[in-house]
């Protein structure tokens, strides 16, 4: 079977002054460390919802210049035998990339 699986990650930014600037600079930053190889994994700035309201928000948190950025990354896996068997080759394939980043995996559906 085929899966869709998305991990999210978080992404240090430093000596950034807004939240914009910081978003643009971890996307670009992990568009970088995946491509070329690794074109097809979709990148986006993950949301978090707000405890107090129920807002979706993005989730970035800047202080003193540095950003910490929750990424996501979608992949898509071919030929897994499972859902757990896909986390691990997605989880795998997109951690050999960014090494010392931590990654988590978010949500896993079947293509």
């Amino acid at each position: 079977m085929d899966y869709y699986v998305t991990l999210e990650a978080a992404w240090l930014v430093r000596d950034v002054r807004s939240v914009d600037d910081a978003m643009s600079v971890a996307v670009s930053e992990a568009g970088k460390r995946l491509n070329p190889k690794l074109d097809y994994v979709d990148i986006e700035v993950g949301s978090t919802t707000c405890p107090a309201c129920g807002e979706e928000l993005k989730s970035v948190f800047l202080s003193a210049d540095t950003a910490l950025v929750g990424l996501t990354f979608v992949i898509k896996v071919f030929s897994a035998e499972s859902e757990e068997h896909a986390s691990r080759i997605a989880k795998l394939v997109i951690g050999k990339a960014l090494r010392s980043v931590p990654l988590q995996v978010i949500d896993v559906s079947e293509v």
